[in-house]
């Protein structure tokens, strides 16, 4: 299911009671995670991370990877998601004369350490979970997220660097970003922009680079992995298409039809 909205593009919730896996998951925001129950895993090309209840954890902006949503001991999954949009974290970053003169270049998501400051602000979120017909106001809503950015750099000063970095993606290696994420199913405007491109920039350096259009591209690529994971790896096609980006089963075997000549089914491992 997709996150319920507690406060309109701000705070949601997520409630499930099945495992779910989300391919392709794009966070353009800062994030803050509040884990209420279950275990919350992010897979991107570079790096893993996992939480389970009681944990909170913050994620970097402009990133890309499967989330892993998994019930645990007979609980449902419930997990708090509050986005830290750069418009709110420039207002705090003017009111108390933040600068940050460097880019940051730490981890992409950063398990918080457990405090009473913290623990009293999660509890003070989780009866909004609970209790879904209590309704939060926008208002008090933008107020438990400042107060949340507050808690962080008071409790950890060097966060700061982490939430006030308000440059650009660098501009980088797209021919090593594009082969380590060619299977996310997204669209072309967030490949540009998580490489740090205008869409313009992006379609213009990818036709440089790798001599073809980027969709073009990432159907040849997609394909090509299929047809290396039946052959040598003996995968079945309905277990990995959605893997590599098609949309459905039929998509992915009439695409690959028209490629290679032959069903995916009929091919021999």
């Amino acid at each position: 299911m997709n996150p319920t909205e507690i406060v309109p593009g701000v705070i949601f919730i997520t409630y499930q009671s099945t495992e779910r896996k989300e391919k392709a998951t794009f966070l353009e925001h800062n994030t803050l995670v509040l884990q209420v129950s279950g275990r919350f895993t992010m897979e991107t090309a570079n790096q893993r991370v996992s939480m389970e209840r009681g944990e909170m954890m913050l994620i970097r902006k402009y990133q890309l990877g499967e989330i892993t949503k998994t019930p645990l001991n007979g609980e449902n999954y419930q997990t708090i998601i509050i986005s830290l949009k750069e418009d709110l974290l420039r207002q705090i970053a003017l009111e108390e004369q933040i600068d940050i003169g460097q880019k940051y270049a730490g981890p992409f998501a950063i398990h918080l350490p457990q405090n009473d400051f913290l623990h009293a602000f999660f509890q003070s979120i989780v009866p909004y979970v609970q209790q879904p017909q209590e309704k939060i106001t926008t208002a008090l809503g933008m107020l438990k997220v400042k107060e949340a950015v507050y808690l962080l750099i008071n409790t950890m000063p060097e966060l700061k660097g982490f939430l006030f970095d308000f440059s650009e993606p660098y501009k980088m290696d797209l021919e090593k970003f594009m082969n380590n994420n060619f299977s996310y199913n997204i669209p072309i405007e967030k490949f540009a922009r998580l490489t740090g491109r205008s869409l313009a920039g992006f379609k213009r350096d990818f036709q440089k680079i790798f001599g073809m259009a980027p969709r073009q591209w990432l159907q040849e690529r997609r394909l090509k992995e299929a047809l290396y994971l039946i052959e040598k790896k003996h995968k079945k096609p309905s277990a990995i298409y959605l893997d590599l980006g098609f949309e459905s089963l039929s998509h992915f075997s009439h695409s690959f039809k028209k490629k290679y000549g032959i069903a995916p089914t009929q091919l021999k491992s």
